[in-house]
């Protein structure tokens, strides 16, 4: 049986992450939620959400002694990122005048600077609601979902990894970003599958079920 760990570190939306895990995985996997470096690491499957600033989240993930658990899981299993956790796994943010981060994935968390539509008009900030995610390459994790289908976003800051090729899709909001990005057996994103319906359950359903290999 597979074992998916939720990493709880204070700022992950938990319940909603680890509800909709064990909704798609049904009695073929065990999902809990840990903050114990040996029950994550023990985990076939590793999912490191989050919410809030990359400050707290740095800090905290230092204070619990999980910061260098992220990193080990991030080279050895199938490992999800998702919102905030998505962009702790970048080397640096922006958010709060500038903070390392895991650097699990080069590069940068940058602000949205200003955006306007096609219209010229001013877009709000932070970037919050339903958008398209547009597929960039051929992964498992977008199995049976349909190119350019709509996923739940909140979040006022972006990732701009130094390789583009690390970039598995993205959205547009004044300008294109990238909304997934994936490495070997990681993939991470920056909208919420958890709250984003049939499309979102669909690409949990395929973590839970992913063997770690693009």
């Amino acid at each position: 049986m597979r074992r998916v760990a939720v990493i709880d570190y204070g700022m992950g939306n938990l319940r909603s992450v680890s509800k909709a895990l064990e909704t798609v995985s049904g009695q073929s996997a065990h999902v809990f939620i840990s903050s114990q470096p040996e029950e994550i690491l023990s985990a076939s499957h590793i999912v490191f959400p989050g919410v809030g600033a990359i400050r707290d989240c740095m800090d905290e993930l230092q204070r619990l002694r999980l910061d260098d658990v992220v990193r080990d899981a991030a080279r050895s299993k199938p490992f999800i990122g998702i919102c905030l956790g998505m962009q702790a796994m970048l080397s640096r943010s922006e958010e709060n005048n500038g903070i390392t981060a895991l650097d699990i994935i080069p590069g940068e968390v940058k602000a949205f600077d200003k955006p306007r539509s096609e219209q010229g008009d001013k877009l709000k900030v932070p970037h919050m609601g339903w958008n398209q995610v547009h597929q960039t390459c051929t992964h498992p994790l977008w199995q049976n979902i349909a190119q350019d289908s709509r996923f739940y976003f909140v979040h006022g800051y972006y990732v701009s990894p130094t390789d583009p090729a690390v970039v598995a899709a993205t959205t547009h909001y004044g300008n294109s970003f990238a909304s997934a990005i994936y490495r070997d057996n990681v993939f991470a994103t920056q909208f919420h599958p958890e709250k984003s319906q049939r499309a979102g359950l669909q690409l949990l359903e395929n973590f839970v079920n992913w063997d770690g290999q693009s």
